[in-house]
């Protein structure tokens, strides 16, 4: 992690010295001393880190020096930059008088300026005296240079992208086929058991209970009206989870969030259908007994799954049904399900060569039949060339004569053996609460925000970072929770045994706290850290959170953030659950990056709040989020903006003047005059959203998105309102083909001029997902829509079709694998025999509409 830091840091310092080249005076030459001798600090970095790996204290010492006086370096820039631009605030009005007067303002702004540089160089100058100690003492240490780590960004070979979690690759699972046949007869033969019964799937933690709970939902969901899965983990909400468990069912947020209403209107939701709830990672004893009554019992075998790692958590649910209790691999299957990690690529009739094999075998008998160490393990000998050398050298590695610990040595070991910028992405995943599903678009943006993805000259810093993501993937060391039509990753979630190594690697290298964890006396910690995530309540911790502390995640169910505008050198402030919000004293956070407030009920910017001032702003993210009043203009006028996501219309536009370059990401705007201006300058735009509501908004519209010929994301909504609108629909008709050649997804969610019909010709050529709502179409779209021969995901919303009672897809659809239909008015939906031959998902959310499907879809009908 030194590696990454020191890296960081010195870049830090020659941009310094760029940007303040005329400011500086003699402050430079401390600047560009300190530059010189990390540079040189940095060839004896991986040995120090390899002696410390093996226990040498003095090189971890000597590494927890460095990283204190790296940590004042980049403190002394931050902070200069913050006092200079709070001067400078107090003198903006300066510059608007260009008179005698403004000169006299000058020169005394100059002179305030002199204090600030002696205070820096005081600083620079006590830093270089420890600098010149421990660049002295690693000669002591006998710590020397070495070439880097020698597996570059490049280097690792990437996995063919695929689904996961619900979507699981069941030839990859080994030794679970019986589990996975008993307990589909427990959940399926409502006959024997025709009571309402819970089951619970017991394990020690890697055993794959979660693996068999996602493997037996895939199976089982089509014999239910309802089903569910979702995670409770340690520390969760039982409003919270009810919540969640009507929204997903019904589509929509209950109303009211007290506990007794919540489990009375789940009740009312399941009584007299036919459900089965999978509940993974139950912690607490008490769950089932505060659940049990939202359960309704109608003698039509419902059912209600759970995993544990608890064997008095199964005991205190169903009296009647035994626990499930998971055994550990035979040998034979733990050399098996290592060599499908470790050989990925390999057909399956293809042989291990037998040096290999008997290297295998030895490994995997090592993991002790527990399928996460073998995954893991199978993870890091897939980054290495297929030679007994290569392999050999992993086996070496371990310790094989310590007992008890190898399942978690073997974790440790898969985070030692990562290049040090995929340490540190490793360790942001931590700032996430237990078992959440973490956006891999949040992510990414995060991780750039963060500094910490290596630089590359052929890609963009996001195209970078998604690599780092899937190379976690393919080490085993991040599991898949979904991917977008493209296959590219759209959820994520870390393991639990493998978020307590990255929690207590990221404490040791001082990378991140996390707030509150189980069994830890916080009362001993000192204010240092970079990183800190509150989670759950926990408002308590914020004491112990550092001053200088770069990135600040805040997990809470109550009203406000006390003091976050007191750590004036954040990079990062992401907010999720706090109910009600004011952003005072924002804009002091000069050095602000990433802002994400989401799940807020009620978020207010202050009259005062100038986010002009927020210069380095990259990501502002306030999706699932209600603004009591506008987002200020002055956001449009910060040049390093990439992504604006907001759930609500970006009403005020920029001016004509507004430099919008670097802007990726737009969601969702109303296309004002001021809008219309902007649009054609955004060259670099990926993905945008527009939504409006009166006619005149609309004109040359479609022109104007024409103009964006990269676009890889395209949302039109036009919003119910008192005019009778349509969708410019010439944006279909005489835009797609010729401009958006590159267009992945469409979403037209409003009117279609009266006599339109829908023309699959007259679509983007590459269109992987599409989303039809409210089109008032009088042609039945399906055997147009059809002929999409890429399109993987297709949603048919409410009226969008009104010329009948009956929709029919006749032939086509070759690739589409997920499709969801909302079609209230339609009486009868019909697949015709050999269309849709690659569905995988198909969700019907108005069950007034018949399915008449054919034998091979019809258990999606059930």
């Amino acid at each position: 992690m030194a590696v990454s830091l020191v890296s960081f840091v010195v870049g830090k310092l020659s941009d310094f010295m760029v940007k303040e080249a005329k400011l500086l005076g003699g402050v430079r030459q401390q600047v560009e001393w300190a530059e010189r001798e990390l540079k040189r600090i940095q060839c004896c970095l991986n040995d120090a880190d390899t002696k410390r790996r093996k226990g040498d204290v003095r090189a971890e010492n000597w590494l927890n020096d460095l990283r204190g006086v790296v940590y004042r370096i980049e403190d002394a820039i931050d902070t200069f930059y913050l006092e200079l631009e709070l001067e400078d605030n107090n003198c903006n009005k300066r510059r608007k008088d260009r008179s005698v007067l403004y000169k006299i303002k000058n020169l005394y702004h100059k002179s305030k300026e002199l204090p600030i540089l002696h205070k820096l160089a005081t600083e620079l100058g006590d830093i270089q005296k420890v600098l010149e100690e421990i660049s002295k003492s690693k000669d002591d240490y006998t710590i020397e240079p070495l070439q880097g780590h020698g597996r570059e960004l490049d280097a690792v070979v990437l996995p063919q992208r695929r689904a996961a979690y619900h979507d699981l690759d069941e030839t990859e699972i080994v030794g679970l086929d019986a589990d996975r046949n008993n307990i589909l007869q427990l959940l399926l033969n409502s006959e024997a058991i025709p009571r309402r019964a819970v089951i619970t799937i017991v394990g020690a933690g890697g055993l794959g209970k979660t693996t068999l709970a996602c493997m037996v939902y895939n199976r089982a969901k089509i014999g239910f009206r309802y089903h569910l899965m979702l995670s409770v983990s340690q520390q969760f909400s039982l409003s919270n989870l009810l919540t969640k468990m009507i929204s997903e069912l019904e589509g929509s947020k209950p109303k009211k969030q007290e506990v007794g209403h919540l489990i009375s209107d789940l009740r009312n939701l399941l009584t007299g259908k036919r459900y089965m709830i999978i509940l993974d990672d139950v912690w607490e004893t008490d769950l089932w007994e505060q659940l049990k009554h939202a359960f309704p019992d109608d003698k039509n075998g419902s059912r209600v799954l759970m995993t544990s790692r608890f064997m008095n958590v199964a005991k205190l649910t169903d009296s009647k049904m035994t626990p499930y209790e998971l055994a550990f691999l035979n040998e034979e299957e733990s050399l098996d399900l290592f060599l499908k990690k470790a050989l990925p690529y390999q057909e399956p009739d293809d042989e291990c060569p037998s040096d290999l094999l008997e290297l295998a075998d030895k490994l995997s008998k090592k993991c002790k039949g527990l399928p996460l160490a073998l995954i893991v393990l199978g993870g890091i000998i897939s980054t290495r060339d297929k030679t007994f050398h290569d392999w050999k050298r992993v086996s070496d590695t371990l310790d094989w004569h310590e007992e008890g610990k190898d399942c978690m040595q073997v974790l440790a070991m898969s985070y030692e053996d990562m290049p040090y910028y995929l340490k540190a992405c490793f360790l942001c995943l931590t700032l996430f609460p237990e078992d959440y599903v973490i956006s891999a678009r949040n992510l990414i943006s995060m991780w750039v925000a963060e500094g910490i993805i290596p630089r590359h000259e052929k890609r963009t810093m996001e195209d970078t970072a998604e690599v780092c993501l899937e190379q976690l993937v393919q080490r085993s060391l991040v599991q898949v929770s979904s991917r977008h039509a493209n296959g590219s990753l759209k959820d994520c979630r870390l393991h639990d045994l493998l978020r307590d190594l990255a929690i207590h690697e990221g404490m040791k290298e001082n990378f991140v706290l996390v707030f509150p964890k189980p069994h830890d006396n916080v009362s001993h910690l000192d204010r240092v850290t970079r990183r800190a995530s509150l989670q759950s309540n926990c408002a308590e911790f914020i004491e112990y959170v550092s001053p200088t502390t770069r990135s600040l995640f805040w997990f809470g169910q109550g009203k406000d953030i006390p003091m976050y505008s007191e750590f004036k050198l954040l990079r990062i402030l992401i907010i999720v659950n706090v109910s009600e919000i004011e952003l005072r004293g924002l804009d002091r956070l000069i050095h602000l990056k990433y802002l994400g407030i989401r799940y807020c009920s009620r978020l207010k910017f202050s009259n005062d709040c100038s986010l002009g001032r927020l210069k380095n702003l990259e990501t502002l993210d306030l999706r699932e989020t209600f603004l009591s009043n506008d987002i200020p203009i002055g956001l449009w006028t910060i040049g390093t903006l990439r992504h604006a996501k907001c759930g609500t219309r970006l009403v005020r536009g920029p001016s004509a003047s507004a430099d919008l370059r670097n802007l990726q990401t737009l969601q969702y705007i109303s296309v004002s005059d001021t809008w219309k201006n902007q649009l054609p300058c955004l060259k670099n735009l990926r993905k945008l959203g527009v939504e409006n509501r009166h006619a005149k908004d609309w004109d040359g519209v479609a022109h104007l998105l024409g103009t964006l010929s990269h676009l890889l994301s395209l949302h039109v909504y036009v919003l119910i309102s008192e005019e009778r609108l349509y969708i410019p629909i010439e944006i279909v008709y005489t835009t797609m083909i010729p401009n958006y050649q590159n267009l992945q997804s469409l979403s037209l969610r409003g009117h279609w001029s009266e006599g339109v019909t829908l023309e699959a010709s007259l679509f983007p050529p590459h269109l992987i997902k599409l989303v039809l709502g409210s089109s008032g179409l009088r042609q039945d779209p399906m055997q147009e829509i059809g002929k999409l021969k890429y399109l993987k995901k297709l949603k048919l919303l409410q009226s969008v079709y009104i010329g009948g009672m009956e929709m029919i897809c006749p032939a086509g659809f070759p690739v589409l694998e997920n499709l969801l239909i909302d079609l209230t008015g339609i009486a009868s939906f019909t697949i015709k025999e050999g269309v849709m031959p690659k569905l995988k998902h198909f969700q019907n959310y108005n069950h007034n509409t018949i399915l008449n499907m054919p034998p091979e879809l019809e258990h999606f009908a059930k």
